[in-house]
């Protein structure tokens, strides 16, 4: 007798485990979901190549010897490395040409807008039948080009100049905007905070690479401090991590060095783990 109840209630465990079971999701935790990721070259050091043209000939950052923050995201040990990787070195929020030095026009090489990169981004991981639905759940956006440099502006660098604070705003209303955008999707943004002045040497980059000018440390900081600050008051939705920190460059004077790509990889992954509780 006491054998046969065992055995009933046994059963009725097994039952109870099995119906449990069928209504515990099964879908991976966000963070194992894609990660998409728009930006310039702090997010892929390779710029854009369409048809035969690319800005700077096609060069990639540190001419190759470079980890960006896209490959370290894909590496992470605690991230199932699926990165879908839309940044481009060099790009700012707005789509524009190519400007080399001393030129008098520009292109016909150029970036994409960070709305195209996510956009872009988005097909990747949409969901048939309707499209209308996505396999992930974050975009991490990175620090752009805007107001940092002379072909930063779109129009040949002799006839650039520094941002004032209306560009400056501008800068961050199209930051707001992709930001609103992603949320629209059900996609949450990641915003990084852009590295510490004193931690690059602008003045050295802009020598290695001809540059008419490059921003100043006051207008840095404000730049820095604007975006942070609109961030984060204007989208209560999104997420703003100051993953560059600890920033130590690859000798350029602007581009992150090894192990600080890998230092703001980690500092995403723990957040998106921390999100997953």
């Amino acid at each position: 007798m006491h054998r046969q109840k065992w055995l009933v209630a046994a059963c009725s465990l097994l039952v109870f485990q099995s119906s449990f079971a069928q209504q515990k999701p099964s879908q991976p935790l966000p963070s194992q979901f894609p990660l998409l990721l728009i930006g310039a070259s702090f997010a892929e050091g390779k710029t854009p190549y369409h048809g035969a043209d690319a800005p700077l000939g096609g060069i990639a950052v540190g001419f190759g010897n470079y980890l960006s923050l896209g490959q370290a995201l894909t590496r992470h040990r605690k991230l199932p490395g699926y990165v879908i990787n839309e940044a481009q070195a060099g790009a700012g929020t707005f789509a524009h040409p190519f400007c080399a030095p001393g030129a008098a026009t520009c292109g016909p090489a150029g970036w994409d807008s960070y709305q195209s990169q996510l956009e872009r981004a988005l097909s990747r991981v949409a969901l048939p039948p309707t499209f209308t639905s996505y396999t992930a759940r974050y975009v991490v956006v990175t620090t752009a080009n805007d107001c940092l440099h002379a072909d930063a502006a779109g129009i040949p660098q002799s006839e650039s100049q520094p941002c004032t604070p209306n560009d400056m705003n501008a800068s961050v209303d199209r930051l707001v905007a992709v930001g609103k955008f992603a949320l629209s999707k059900g996609v949450t943004p990641i915003f990084d905070v852009a590295p510490q002045y004193d931690h690059l040497d602008l003045p050295k980059f802009q020598s290695a690479f001809g540059l008419a000018w490059v921003i100043g440390e006051q207008d840095y900081n404000q730049l820095r401090t604007l975006g942070t600050t609109r961030l984060k008051a204007e989208l209560p939705g999104a997420i703003v991590l100051d993953i560059w920190k600890d920033y130590t460059h690859i000798g350029d004077g602007i581009h992150p060095d090894y192990e600080t790509a890998e230092k703001a990889a980690d500092v995403i992954a723990k957040h998106l783990r921390k999100l997953d509780r």
